[in-house]
């Protein structure tokens, strides 16, 4: 007997799997998170009027938003201009443009926040140049978040009573959205942020990062510091390490953000029996066979998986990198808050 029938892909692969992972660690399994929000504003300015017929849809991304967007454009017959850097994934771009995207590439970084940066001063530069565009803008647009509702009903209808929420954070929507909509009905729910070295988010200088999806050069509006009860930093050997141990033990074949997720979730659910864990897992692995499920790529790195750390070092500063995977009570405070502590606010 039919239980469902959706009218498009997007809104079928939105809805999260919840799959058991352990002894009260349950994961949320997305084959593509980024549908969310991208179907959620998009929808939204449909509906508005700021997306009409001949508007044309113009966005920074580094990866998985963009092919979001260009699945929605392509069933809402938009045009889609994205701009990405170098290091874009060339079986994505070839997806994208299968899809109807036009992809443009920044060459160089910005001096001050890198390919960030100068991403977003390019997407500035072509909406200058057009009479009709429209920007979803993820990482300051409040409906990235607040998509993030439907996520938590799911959870809330599936699981009931969730005692954490572990994710990574990169624009902030996810973990910020998921958590707080989930919060509105149980307020003692445990958020834990998983972060990299050399990333802003949660007050380290900037840097070059190996892991990509994780993390950010800029910080990004929709982060909401105050939602985080604790935040990790992983590095590459831990998250890899815990990425292809999601698929050998649990067959979940997943990309490295999701496996920094499941390496910080498993170790607080360990660490706190008998409390209901959700591990948010936000993406596939197909883009990463070439990476992180290649041995010969991983030599190539110098990343050994048998070196990842089994306990993070817990920390005072989170402005000073380790080096290794770190833990800081952040304690739902601002992100001026902590810092005035760090003595990098005064």
């Amino acid at each position: 007997m039919i239980t469902s029938v959706y009218d498009e892909i997007t809104a079928a692969q939105q809805i999260p799997r919840v799959v058991r992972l352990g002894k009260d660690l349950y994961g949320c399994v997305f084959t593509l998170m980024k549908l969310v929000p991208a179907r959620y504003i998009l929808r939204k300015a449909l509906r508005s009027g700021e997306l009409g017929p001949r508007t044309a849809i113009v966005e920074t991304t580094s990866g998985t938003f963009g092919l979001a967007l260009a699945m929605q454009a392509a069933l809402l017959d938009r045009r889609l201009i994205l701009v990405s850097d170098p290091v874009a994934d060339r079986r994505l771009v070839g997806r994208l443009t299968d899809l109807g995207a036009q992809v443009e590439i920044c060459p160089r970084p910005d001096p001050v926040g890198g390919f960030q940066a100068a991403r977003l001063r390019r997407v500035a530069e072509i909406r200058a140049g057009m009479t009709d565009t429209f920007c979803p803008e993820q990482y300051t647009n409040p409906d990235n978040p607040a998509s993030y509702g439907v996520v938590a009903e799911h959870l809330d209808r599936v699981l009931g009573q969730i005692d954490c929420v572990v994710g990574p954070v990169g624009s902030g929507g996810s973990m910020c959205g998921t958590t707080s909509a989930l919060r509105a009905m149980r307020p003692q729910i445990t958020a834990v942020g998983v972060d990299t070295h050399s990333s802003v988010l949660f007050g380290q200088p900037d840097g070059q990062r190996l892991i990509r999806g994780l993390g950010n050069s800029l910080m990004p509006g929709n982060l909401d510091h105050r939602v985080f009860d604790e935040v990790h930093w992983c590095g590459a050997t831990e998250v890899y390490a815990a990425t292809r141990q999601l698929h050998r033990a649990r067959a979940l074949f997943q990309g490295p953000t999701s496996g920094a997720a499941y390496h910080v979730g498993k170790w607080w659910s360990a660490r706190n029996p008998g409390r209901l864990t959700v591990v948010m897992l936000p993406d596939e692995g197909y883009r990463y066979q070439e990476t992180v499920y290649d041995d010969r790529w991983l030599a190539g790195q110098g990343v050994d998986l048998s070196a990842a750390g089994s306990e993070p070092v817990e920390i005072t500063d989170p402005t000073v990198p380790t080096g290794q995977w770190s833990r800081f009570l952040w304690a739902r405070r601002s992100y001026a808050d902590v810092m005035a502590l760090t003595g990098v606010g005064s």
